[in-house]
């Protein structure tokens, strides 16, 4: 019976037409053999498949001056395909797994991803249920904290280095690269949850291993009670819950109009469950002025918008694109806050609801 080809990596990614400069977003599966390419997460059939032998990847790709963070597929009948990541760091671990399958399916090999699993070996005798509730025990499990990290707080979760110095201390594990593996079994399980963007980056297979031991790399139960709240950045007050979903993040970004193209400032709140983006008068409201609904987007860094009037000098843009294809361009006021955004947005359009 043939193999199935392994899925390296997946995920959204802006992709340029190939006959009309159009970019739209796509659900993009990294194969053994080729990548394939789908209108949106779920669908069953993809719209295209890119063949992988005899191609060659260019990073950083120039051709598009607007469009930041974009990389060039060239294939074997020299026909050129164009990806655009959210950011530098996805870009990268795009194009670093997509030169390995092109080295490994060129050199006739099979493609292995790098692994802590590599030699160590787990205790036929583990049973991850009956763990979860020796980790969960009032007395002698994990001690839920309240930490913060990014101006936020987080309710009812420890860090990664809590998790590996528990399994090893209760004689869970032998050692702490065990620790990796086992922990990483129960993330994968759902035993664990993410919290925040370092852990969800790794989580999202966005590191070598999906679980982090690490003091700012934060983690929860899922039936623990968990809530993050966010710092407003006009008075560091705490702020609580509004609607269902907890805040990731929020501040003041200029926001291009649909209509007449004019720029005004706007409060945004960003909200995890549902995964909304909603946007509010800065003078003071609490009814939003409008919303834009994350789940399936794409976001990504821009330079430049040609036919509209810039704002000032500073372009420091960036452009989300709805599963339903509607374009919103919003502006930060640095780079640094663009990228915040940018991987803020990323993470609840993943798992927001």
């Amino acid at each position: 019976m043939e193999r199935e080809p392994m899925r390296i990596r997946e995920g959204y990614l802006v992709k340029k037409g190939s006959m009309f400069n159009t970019w739209k977003p796509m659900w993009v599966v990294l194969l053994e053999d080729g990548i394939e390419f789908y209108k949106r997460k779920a669908d069953n059939s993809p719209k295209g498949m890119i063949p992988l032998k005899g191609s060659s990847i260019h990073s950083p790709c120039q051709d598009f001056g607007k469009r930041m963070f974009v990389f060039k597929l060239t294939v074997a009948k020299q026909q050129d395909h164009f990806f655009q990541a959210a950011y530098l760091e996805e870009r990268d671990a795009w194009v670093r797994d997509i030169k390995k399958a092109i080295h490994h399916i060129d050199g006739g090999q099979r493609f292995a991803r790098k692994s802590t699993r590599k030699s160590i070996r787990l205790p036929e005798t583990i049973n991850l249920s009956a763990l979860y509730l020796s980790m969960k025990d009032p007395e002698k499990g994990i001690k839920e904290l309240k930490l913060e990290k990014d101006k936020r707080v987080f309710n009812h979760c420890f860090t990664g280095t809590c998790v590996i110095d528990w399994l090893v201390s209760s004689s869970s594990v032998r050692n702490r690269r065990e620790g990796l593996l086992l922990a990483s079994s129960l993330l994968s399980e759902g035993y664990l949850q993410p919290a925040g963007d370092t852990s969800k980056a790794a989580a999202e297979g966005l590191s070598d291993a999906p679980f982090l031991d690490l003091s700012d790399a934060y983690y929860y139960f899922p039936d623990s009670g968990f809530f993050c709240e966010g710092y407003s950045s006009d008075d560091d007050v705490v702020l609580k819950e509004e609607f269902r979903g907890t805040i990731v993040k929020q501040g003041c970004l200029l926001k291009q109009g649909h209509r007449r193209k004019n720029w005004k400032v706007r409060k945004f709140v960003l909200r995890d469950d549902p995964a909304y983006l909603h946007y509010y008068d800065p003078a003071g409201g609490e009814e939003p002025l409008g919303a834009i609904h994350l789940r399936g987007c794409v976001v990504t860094a821009v330079e430049d918008m040609p036919d509209t009037k810039k704002r000032d000098d500073d372009n420091i843009l960036f452009e989300i694109i709805t599963a339903n294809e509607i374009h919103y361009y919003l502006q930060a006021a640095s780079s640094t806050e663009r990228t915040e955004w940018i991987k803020a947005i990323q993470s609840v359009a993943r798992t927001g609801k």
